[in-house]
């Protein structure tokens, strides 16, 4: 019994370790699988529209996994993708007036981005491709990591484009987290001229670009450093006839 125990949780640290490592780094919904790209690069000019938006996708994405996996087993195949897309709507809904309670200003920011979450094909792959397949806890963890990892792509996109384009980091957080925040201003590059290139959507294109290459650079020198670890092969011993008796 306990055997089965310890081999029960140590697959199920394994299978989370895994959703951990495709969410943020291997199968980055951002920068691996490219979905999710209109808003990620719409509204990417500043940490606190990306930060804003990473969050809100994140919680839709959770939402909406834990949601499909407790129906996993009463939707039948004719009505799957319908039934999905409902849930995510609502969750949606939920995030959408949420913001316009506690964040107007930044809704309005966001503008509509926030109601286009429902099509974002991060949250419909995931329900239908990993919550549908698994239990409660794996599918929570899975949208968590998910949206995690995109939310992270976001954050970097933001503050690169806030950086280079206006020379200052954390410009006008208090939208989003409140007076306690507005203070939280950083300005790296006093007396800096705007560059309009980069806070409009086509230098987003342009740092998306340098993010993606920079991950493909880490994974071609990780895997080289692997194959280096690996134990050279050992050349095969001569076979040694032996006769006669001992």
């Amino acid at each position: 019994m306990t055997n089965n125990t310890d081999t029960a949780a140590t697959s199920t640290t394994a299978l989370l370790a895994k959703i951990a490592k495709d969410g943020l780094w291997k199968n980055n919904p951002a920068l691996v699988q490219l979905l999710g790209l209109c808003p990620l690069l719409g509204v990417s000019s500043s940490v606190v529209n990306a930060l804003g938006l990473g969050i809100a996708t994140m919680l839709v994405v959770m939402g909406s996994n834990i949601a499909v996996s407790l129906i996993r087993h009463q939707v039948t195949d004719a009505i799957r993708l319908p039934v999905f897309v409902m849930i995510i709507a609502s969750f949606t809904t939920c995030i959408e007036l949420l913001m316009q309670a506690y964040t107007y200003e930044l809704y309005r920011i966001l503008g509509i981005f926030i109601p286009l979450i429902v099509t974002n094909c991060i949250i419909l792959g995931r329900a239908d491709a990993f919550a549908s397949r698994n239990p409660v806890l794996p599918a929570a963890f899975d949208g968590f990591m998910m949206g995690s990892g995109f939310a992270v792509i976001l954050l970097l996109l933001g503050a690169m484009r806030e950086l280079i384009g206006q020379g200052t980091l954390f410009s006008g957080m208090d939208l989003l987290l409140g007076p306690i925040a507005a203070d939280w201003t950083i300005t790296v590059f006093p007396n800096y001229k705007q560059f309009l290139f980069a806070i409009l959507p086509p230098g987003a294109f342009v740092f998306m670009g340098f993010l993606i290459a920079i991950k493909n650079i880490i994974d071609r020198r990780m895997e080289e450093r692997n194959k280096q670890r690996q134990p050279t092969e050992l050349k095969e011993s001569r076979r040694v006839r032996v006769t006669g008796n001992i």
